[in-house]
């Protein structure tokens, strides 16, 4: 198959205007409302926020929930970010994303420590599943074909598929980078998919109910090492509308870490 085809994407999810305002692109479009944003690009947005409100390569994110107050609109973007509890081996921040001067997503994130080779002797790690050959893109169905955060990520699944309910295991790497001009980071590639795990898994036609995830968790063992993530997601509905959304997260090189997503679940 030919390699995909990024020449009519945006040149990133995100242009920049000044150190933490942007403009958001079609590659941040939600499936649903093409004024509206998919979570996982603001996601990624508010992990750059906490790496660089003290840049420490040697101190990643070892845990980041996102709380999402609202449906996110396309616009003008702006980012901050504060320490709450410094620390030299734990640390602590809080990130907030206005979207057209309006609070629109807050993050805690814990950064914890790395230290190379001090635990080679005991570390293991899962196996990752196989990486597929390159597929066709099919979203779901009723979905645009241009919708373009989905457009902006290249999927390839090991079992499901957008187009049928249930557990789903698929691969996914960003086409293009968060924002223009910079190179993405590997917690910033991993949010930017990991959004996605209540969509992949849905148990549910997405064209008769809505699952909304007004919060999402990664907790990270390490961090990503290969542009391609592995999501192994399941989803469960109870019987008073609500559920939750799981999945296990892995490179190339065996198993990263979890996803997890609350869910309301409603009728159309």
């Amino acid at each position: 198959m030919p390699a995909p085809d990024t020449a009519s994407l945006p040149a990133a999810f995100y242009l920049p205007l000044a150190e933490n305002e942007f403009d958001s692109t079609a590659a941040t479009m939600s499936p649903w409302d093409e004024s509206m944003q998919h979570g996982g690009p603001p996601a990624a947005l508010l992990a750059r926020a906490v790496e660089r409100v003290r840049p420490d390569a040697g101190m990643p994110i070892g845990r980041i929930s996102i709380d999402m107050l609202g449906p996110i609109p396309q616009g003008r973007i702006r980012t901050e970010a504060q320490i709450l509890r410094p620390g030299k081996r734990i640390e602590l921040v809080e990130a907030k994303l206005w979207a057209n001067e309006k609070l629109a997503v807050t993050a805690t994130a814990w950064r914890l420590r790395a230290t190379p080779g001090a635990t080679t002797e005991q570390a293991h790690t899962v196996e990752a599943p196989a990486l597929p050959e390159e597929q066709e893109q099919v979203y779901f169905p009723g979905v645009d074909p241009d919708w373009g955060y989905g457009r902006a990520i290249e999927w390839r699944f090991v079992a499901g598929s957008y187009q049928e309910t249930g557990p789903a295991n698929v691969w996914a790497r960003p086409r293009i980078p968060l924002v223009a001009g910079e190179e993405t980071s590997p917690v910033q590639r991993l949010a930017i998919v990991a959004d996605s795990a209540n969509g992949l898994s849905a148990e549910l036609s997405q064209t008769e109910w809505a699952f909304i995830p007004p919060t999402m968790t990664l907790t990270l063992g390490r961090q990503p090492g290969t542009e391609w993530v592995n999501i192994t997601a399941r989803t469960i509905i109870s019987a008073d509308g609500r559920g939750v959304t799981d999945g296990d997260l892995y490179d190339q090189d065996g198993y990263l870490g979890v996803v997890s997503q609350p869910l309301l679940v409603a009728a159309r």
